[in-house]
């Protein structure tokens, strides 16, 4: 296997992600608790981020990193708007959501 093949876009997917939450890379930066430069680096494939790194950016987004991983995400984002506005809501915002689903269950 080659080592192009090993590769994952981890920036792309990051920019991705943050342009749909509809954040900006100082935005994110803050919530993740890094620099708005290492963020915009890690972006750009200048850097590649420590696992602890990837799990703060995730965190911050809202997501999993199995989500973050999981290119079917990006699949139901762009054809179901319900997912959409439940991916778009802060981690708050789904809690009351999932706990008024459960009233009517």
């Amino acid at each position: 296997m080659r080592k192009e093949e090993l590769f994952y876009p981890i920036g792309s997917r990051i920019t991705q992600l943050r342009e749909q939450k509809k954040l900006t890379v100082n935005k994110l930066a803050n919530k993740a608790g890094l620099s708005q430069s290492h963020l915009r680096d890690i972006e750009l494939e200048n850097k590649s981020p420590s696992v602890e790194t990837l799990y703060y950016i995730c965190s911050a987004l809202g997501i999993t990193m199995k989500e973050f991983f999981d290119d079917n995400t990006e699949n139901l984002l762009e054809n179901d708007p319900i997912v959409l506005r439940i991916y778009r809501m802060s981690k708050k915002q789904r809690e009351t959501l999932l706990a008024f689903l459960d009233t009517i269950e």
